[in-house]
């Protein structure tokens, strides 16, 4: 697995070359591409994205300062290439880096690009009351300066690995001159959350809400037009539909493919199937504090001893030959494979029911009155276990962990909510246990945003679970600072296995990425940090589109 991992990025490389050969010799650029989804996004900035929706279509509409390469780099600058900005300066002491500003860059209202749009930029994101889930990820960056017109200046509190990445790679840059009025929380509920004016490759066109969302090509762009006229989301009501839109010709491109729908594409050879490395992982999310008293400890998982338990009550191995077939993997812990800092030797808390139940025992959760659920102090071990219907593997994930906790005289009562209900549940802290699930950015230092103290104490953090531990954050700490990186992977080792004996979490599985394709579609440079980082690259040759294809740009919506 780690092999076919660090590969794939190459092979994915050179496959990208390959193709722009094979596009110019196509025909001009054009055509639609319609990416079925069971998950609408909820919002189109990227200062406010939670979901994988979400970041598709905003990293559409607006742009980084750079783009980091195939192996996804997160120390220093090497391999990285421009994008709103054209250079960078590093100075002497290393504690700045001087971004300029591509001269050609405009917003698609036909304002330039400045570097005082990279410091609202970075005054928004770092700002608590935007709510942002990067917020955590930019303590590193002291302040942003505008040394003229056309020069951001970040400045950092200190020296650390990955002072570029988080400067370049972390935010999208956002217009001030049509943001700067109102305050930064705001603008989520602005008119131009619905309606984003950006930089990037492609313009928003419309939002007809639970149908579609589409976007058109910029054909002003400063680094060339994209090669696709428009991209639609069209949403369906479930993962079935979403299928079903593939295999029917009414959509172009499904981004996760399931065991079912795999066997289903035997009888249509125009869908392909693609694999590229993977940042996801699903993980059950305990709540250590009590949803109806946020000041109180959860009854249940607020005893480390009883999330062990429970831990280990869990077979993980048979859940996912379960749900995933071939088509997934058992997590290593708070991480995943495709990051630098992977480690698979990390020892994790071994299935053992036989102990779990022991554990309970000493513990005083004892089954008195022989329904088969444990109590203590008259308190039963019953919780809901929450999972979004839009989810199938979610869903099914669920079903399997009720019997096993079952079978340790623990009563989990499922609790399948509609995907916005259960965001909104999980970001206010009110439940129990959810499976969340999550895509990292390439740096190991994500996990901060997830497990780190300072986030579980932000009433909008990403530490939904509220777990704080500030041996974790201090080894966090000196692992994201240490560059030396052998001695940064032995920190971050020691922090993943002070998570792991803490046990707010019981990490489950890692999707193998796997897409469906119309085999007229050719994507290009899918990266384990997004399969749709590279959208504008993407192509449709001129012999190979169909009617939707060859509408026009001026027939497109505005």
């Amino acid at each position: 697995m780690r092999i076919q991992l660090l590969l794939a990025p190459l092979l994915l490389a050179a496959a990208a070359c390959h193709s722009r050969d094979v596009a110019s010799a196509a025909g001009p650029d054009g055509g639609t591409l319609v990416i079925s989804t069971p998950g609408e996004p909820s919002i189109a900035v990227p200062l406010f994205a939670t979901t994988v929706s979400d970041m598709e279509l905003g990293s559409t509409i607006f742009e980084r300062l750079a783009e980091p390469g195939p192996d996804l780099n997160t120390i220093g600058d090497r391999g990285y290439t421009p994008a709103l900005a054209d250079k960078w300066t590093w100075g002497p002491d290393s504690l700045s880096i001087a971004f300029h500003i591509d001269p050609r860059a405009h917003w698609q209202d036909g304002a330039p690009v400045t570097a005082r749009d990279v410091r609202f930029t970075f005054e928004a994101y770092r700002d608590p009351a935007s709510g942002s889930i990067v917020t955590p990820l930019l303590t590193g960056i002291d302040s942003v300066s505008v040394r003229d017109p056309a020069t951001a200046v970040f400045w950092f509190h200190r020296r650390y690995p990955q002072q570029f990445f988080d400067a370049s790679y972390q935010m999208y840059v956002l217009p001030a001159h049509l943001l700067s009025g109102m305050q930064h929380a705001d603008i989520r509920t602005s008119s131009f959350a619905r309606h984003p004016i950006g930089s990037g490759p492609f313009r928003f066109s419309r939002w007809i809400a639970g149908t579609l969302v589409e976007v058109v090509a910029d054909t002003a762009r400063q680094r060339g037009r994209p090669r696709l006229n428009r991209i639609i989301w069209s949403v369906a009501p479930d993962y079935v539909a979403s299928v079903t839109r593939l295999l029917a010709g009414d959509a172009d491109f499904l981004e996760y493919l399931r065991p079912e729908a795999i066997a289903a594409l035997r009888k249509h050879p125009e869908i392909k199937r693609l694999h590229y490395p993977s940042l996801s992982q699903g993980y059950l999310v305990f709540n250590l504090r009590d949803p109806d008293h946020a000041g109180r400890p959860n009854p249940i998982f607020g005893d480390r001893g009883v999330r062990r338990a429970l831990t280990m009550a869990v077979d993980r191995r048979r859940l996912v030959a379960n749900v995933f077939d071939s088509l997934g993997a058992v997590a290593i812990g708070p991480e995943v494979r495709a990051q630098s800092t992977a480690d698979t030797t990390i020892p994790m808390l071994p299935f053992d029911p036989a102990h779990a139940r022991a554990l309970l025992d000493s513990l005083g959760w004892r089954d008195s009155n022989g329904d088969g659920v444990r109590e203590k102090d008259g308190v039963p071990m019953r919780f809901t276990l929450m999972a979004p219907t839009a989810s199938a593997i979610r869903i099914r994930t669920t079903v399997l962990l009720q019997q096993m906790f079952a079978k340790v005289g623990a009563k989990a009562e499922l609790q399948q909510l509609e995907f916005n209900l259960f965001q909104q549940r999980e970001q206010q802290r009110k439940f129990d246990a959810a499976i969340n699930s999550m895509t990292f950015d390439p740096s190991p230092a994500t996990i901060r945003q997830v497990w780190g103290s300072e986030a579980a104490r932000d009433p909008s953090g990403a530490n939904i679970g509220s777990y704080e531990n500030p041996a974790f954050d201090a080894l966090l700490d000196s692992a994201v600072n240490q560059f030396d990186p052998a001695r940064s992977k032995a920190l971050y080792r020691r922090a993943y296995a002070t998570l792991i004996a803490d046990a707010p979490a019981i990490w489950l599985y890692e999707p193998v990425n796997t897409v469906g394709v119309n085999q007229r579609v050719h994507p290009v440079g899918m990266r384990a940090d997004g399969w749709w980082v590279n959208l504008a690259e993407w192509y449709i040759p001129a012999d190979e589109r169909i009617a939707r294809d060859r509408v026009g740009l001026a027939s497109l919506s505005p």
